[in-house]
């Protein structure tokens, strides 16, 4: 589902309309699987609403964000392990990604989004008679 390049940032920044310049916010964790017929990526968006989450594809990219006000502006953490106002990822999408069947689902903050493989790329090996 993922890969990664050099000057991806400002890749992504134009592909979706931000300024290159910014440092995406890389804060929340991301488990990414593979499966025989789709790869699948769990976004641990904890307190984050899905209304308050949003997923752009673009070409090869998928820009994952999320935005929200907090109930409390300033509060005075002693250790902060996860986003409260907002947060990005993004990530390479593989060239056997089906990417007009993406699908995703939000289930106890938690972003799951289905990326099924293109028939080809489910295509098992094959075996080849020798003559």
């Amino acid at each position: 589902m993922c890969g990664y390049k050099k000057n991806q940032s400002e890749r992504v920044a134009r592909r979706f309309g931000r300024p290159a310049y910014r440092r995406p916010k890389h804060n929340v964790p991301v488990n990414i699987i593979e499966e025989d017929s789709y790869f699948e990526a769990w976004v641990y968006c904890l307190t984050f609403g899905k209304e308050e989450v949003k997923i752009s594809i673009a070409e090869d990219m998928i820009y994952i964000s999320g935005r929200r006000q907090p109930k409390v502006d300033a509060p005075n953490f002693l250790l902060q392990e996860y986003p409260i106002k907002s947060f990005e990822r993004y990530f390479e999408l593989s060239h056997r990604a089906d990417k007009e069947q993406v699908t995703a689902k939000f289930e106890n903050g938690i972003l799951k989004i289905h990326v099924p493989k293109t028939a080809a790329a489910q295509r098992g090996m094959q075996e080849v008679k020798i003559e």
